[in-house]
């Protein structure tokens, strides 16, 4: 049986551990061990935990800020509402599903302000999704496909806080499940598309 790669095995580990454990008790001394690997072999690969971290969303977690990248370089292409749809279905399960990562940082201020700290030396954080899709929208305003009065920033901050919060507010009603992620997207996009597309056939 062939054995995966220090980097794979490591970002593996890592992501379990942050999932069981939270990101705050997930020491790279654990990770490593988990990993099979020295601590410093896990060094060799990334600069810190934070770094670690950053790896195991983009790398393991439905890729929203690939998306995004692509959609900054290439507005035009798609309906503003198909990629609109996809975004807030992709960024609608990367919440999901780094929630429960770092939501252990919170109950720890000192390590939190440490972690933010890092991640800004990175610039990285969870700041840079609004960012890019700000940019999404700005580049869609650029070519006329969204109204030149829309507010951009605050378009994206509603997308993406809506896809976040569904990520913990359906926890304690009765089912305990969250809305179903494709009508969820689609239902968000056709309210968001009312505030800020320029009316078109195709949209």
């Amino acid at each position: 049986m062939e054995t995966k790669p220090a980097r794979v095995r490591i970002l593996d580990a890592a992501h379990e551990l942050m999932l069981t454990v939270g990101l705050a008790r997930a020491t790279t001394k654990e990770i490593a061990k988990a990993a099979g690997c020295s601590e410093a072999a896990l060094y060799k690969y990334f600069d810190s935990k934070e770094e670690l971290f950053v790896r195991v969303l983009s790398e393991r977690l439905p890729r929203l800020m690939p998306l995004l990248t692509s959609l900054v370089t290439e507005p035009g292409q798609g309906t503003l509402r198909e990629n609109l749809t996809r975004i807030a279905r992709q960024a609608a399960l990367f919440y999901e599903q780094s929630f429960p990562i770092a939501a252990s940082l919170y109950a720890e201020t000192q390590l939190k302000r440490r972690h933010d700290d890092a991640l800004r030396k990175i610039g990285s954080g969870p700041h840079t999704p609004i960012q890019d899709l700000d940019a999404y929208l700005r580049a869609e305003q650029a070519i006329g496909r969204v109204r030149a009065d829309a507010d951009t920033f605050a378009a994206a901050s509603l997308l993406l806080g809506a896809c976040a919060q569904r990520a913990f507010a359906y926890d304690a009603t009765e089912s305990g499940e969250r809305p179903p992620v494709d009508e969820f997207a689609a239902r968000l996009t056709q309210t968001l598309l009312g505030g800020i597309s320029v009316a078109e056939p195709s949209e």
